[in-house]
């Protein structure tokens, strides 16, 4: 409830998890049929790069304001890159999730959001409120989960990003994970968290394992060696049923963030961390 994402908007993280995110919104649409996006953490969907709380870290220009300066020069991006970039164009301002999922909507496509922040969800509800194919809602996000899974479409993206400001945010979260996957075996799952240590998203990684969690692969981008417990050295994104191409087309999307946005110490790994059943 404390954490405020304006102060954080389009810093390395979200460059990361928004071209990602984007990217499986693509291989949603492949096929015709319908589909739900569900995100349980959505933030306002729209921030301001040039207000006080961004201006206050500056955090943006070491993200996106770095991937389009690079862009801008003329250098050469994997697709996934350019057509993240290119939303970000159209959009205006910092898309959050919200509205860069509503963008890609189709007509027979839908997009629930979860906010528990009341000023966040009533900027959220403002922006959404023109849109017929948006529902925003005032409630936890993993409550959410176990009240609109299965969807009526029975394809789904479950895009989960809490805050980890409580303690026991992991273990919420795999237990999350696990009763979504018991409830909707072929839903999409994407699940952001924070890299401090290793030793965290190591445990992690096992505990979703050891839960019986089929077709999980991990998406990592590290700023430096995540050696500083009291730093943001990197992140991850935990993809349950991660769609068709997705080790292809992923990997060479986080050589070249890790490559802009982490030149000196930076790395990315893509790793799988159980087999498909």
């Amino acid at each position: 409830m404390n954490y405020r994402h304006a102060f954080h908007a389009g810093n390395f993280a979200d460059c990361m998890k928004h071209a990602l995110l984007v990217w499986m919104l693509r291989a949603l649409a492949r096929k015709p049929a319908g589909f739900l996006v569900l995100d349980t953490h959505a933030g306002t969907g729209r921030y301001d790069l040039t207000s006080a709380e961004a201006e206050r870290t500056g955090e943006w220009r070491a993200g996106i304001g770095r991937l389009l300066a690079v862009r801008d020069a003329g250098a050469s991006l994997p697709e996934g890159i350019v057509d993240y970039l290119s939303l970000i164009d159209r959009l205006g301002l910092y898309p959050g999730s919200p509205a860069l999922i509503q963008a890609l909507l189709r007509p027979g496509d839908r997009l629930v959001c979860c906010e528990l922040h009341p000023e966040d969800y009533a900027g959220l509800r403002a922006l959404m409120r023109a849109e017929a194919r948006v529902s925003i809602h005032l409630r936890d996000g993993y409550e959410a989960m176990r009240a609109f899974l299965p969807p009526p479409e029975r394809r789904a993206l479950v895009l989960i990003d809490p805050p980890y400001e409580a303690p026991g945010e992991f273990a919420r979260l795999t237990e999350a994970l696990r009763q979504g996957c018991i409830k909707f075996p072929s839903g999409i799952f994407a699940a952001w968290y924070p890299i401090k240590g290793r030793a965290p998203a190591r445990a992690f990684h096992a505990a979703v394992a050891e839960a019986g969690i089929r077709d999980v692969v991990a998406a990592e981008l590290l700023l430096r060696e995540p050696i500083d417990p009291d730093r943001l050295n990197g992140c991850g994104l935990l993809v349950v049923n991660p769609p068709w191409r997705f080790m292809d087309e992923v990997e060479p999307m986080l050589a070249s963030l890790a490559s802009i946005l982490a030149p000196d110490d930076g790395a990315a790994r893509l790793v799988r961390i159980t087999e498909e059943s």
